[in-house]
């Protein structure tokens, strides 16, 4: 009787996301097949398609992933203890704004907005990450506000023009345009902010 085959354990879910991001890092979002990643980590593409259900699913929850680990520094930057609001508005642009051409977070951001005309999922997903940006943006606006740094007014509007400011700046980066540079990128950024903000302080 032959014995019967022991099914080998499906890796993380963790461990996939991570070896696709890096794939992305290294080759771009072109070159990522299920195929290949699942050659990488192990698993057929069968194997992916059952777990995560599509490509476009798997990159959402890469998205996902990557923005949890932002997220962690997001929260530590903005929770410093006796750092002005405006002081720590910076750090939050800072790990906002793209790093760069190729910056794999920002290149599957510029993927999923792509795709999510056609899936409500998708759509639905994207709400999902970037929803703790915007709270926690508010969240700094009426701090700011409350200690005089920042004029008063409707936060969640504000903290939504900042948003847009910042994607409007990231996606140049991302796709590398020639002439765009990550500093003035940031510098144009904070001048806006501030004008936006009425921050008494802002540069």
């Amino acid at each position: 009787m032959t014995a019967p085959r022991l099914r080998r354990p499906a890796k993380p879910r963790e461990e996939v996301l991570a070896v696709a991001m890096a794939a992305i890092a290294e080759h771009g979002l072109a070159k990522l097949t299920m195929a290949g990643l699942g050659k990488q980590v192990g698993m057929s593409a069968g194997h992916l398609l059952y777990y995560f259900g599509s490509k476009d699913q798997l990159l959402l929850e890469t998205l996902r992933w990557s923005e949890e680990q932002l997220g962690e520094r997001r929260r530590a930057a903005l929770g410093r203890p006796g750092v002005s609001a405006w002081e720590r508005f910076g750090a939050y642009a800072d790990l906002y704004l793209a790093d760069g051409p190729g910056d794999p977070r920002w290149i599957l951001w510029v993927e999923v907005w792509g795709r999510s005309p056609g899936s409500a999922e998708l759509r639905t997903g994207q709400l999902e990450i970037e929803a703790p940006w915007q709270a926690d943006l508010e969240a700094l606006i009426e701090e700011g506000a409350a200690a005089g740094e920042f004029r008063g007014g409707t936060a969640a509007e504000r903290a939504e023009q900042v948003r847009a400011v910042l994607d409007g700046y990231s996606v140049p980066l991302a796709i590398g345009l020639p002439g765009v540079d990550r500093e003035q990128s940031l510098s144009r950024v904070r001048a806006v902010a501030a004008a936006l903000l009425g921050a008494a302080n802002g540069s």
